[in-house]
């Protein structure tokens, strides 16, 4: 199995408003590391998994959706927690809805939040 993995960042506001979340029930800022992998068996006619450039760009069109925003307001997490977890979720699935993925064995989105915490969602193809 092929890899290639491209990272960009994002920078949110949110809030989560339960009180499992302790003090992140308020509101607060978070910049997180969005890394991206891409897989598949086999190397495409090009002897590539994916462009290096192609991937960067579609990671850095998904979350400049997110980048500055309050994701307390942003339609895509009305009614459910923009954790870590969920912020990955909808990377993954913007992603998989913006491409082709013929070819592809799967998509994994790791956000880290802080050096010793992450998240991350695989989507399988």
């Amino acid at each position: 199995m092929f890899e290639l993995t491209v990272r960009d960042h994002v920078m949110i506001a949110h809030s989560l408003p339960d009180p499992f979340f302790g003090p992140a029930q308020g509101l607060h800022g978070a910049t997180l590391v969005a890394e991206v992998t891409w897989s598949r068996p086999d190397l495409d006619e090009h002897g590539v998994v994916i462009d290096i450039g192609e991937a960067s760009a579609r990671l850095a069109a998904v979350v400049a959706d997110l980048n500055y925003r309050n994701l307390d307001e942003h339609p895509a997490f009305q009614g459910r927690f923009s954790t870590t977890e969920e912020v990955a979720r909808h990377i993954a699935d913007r992603l998989v809805d913006s491409m082709d993925l013929t070819g592809f064995a799967g998509l994994v989105v790791t956000l880290r939040e802080h050096p010793d915490a992450w998240a991350t969602y695989r989507v399988a193809l």
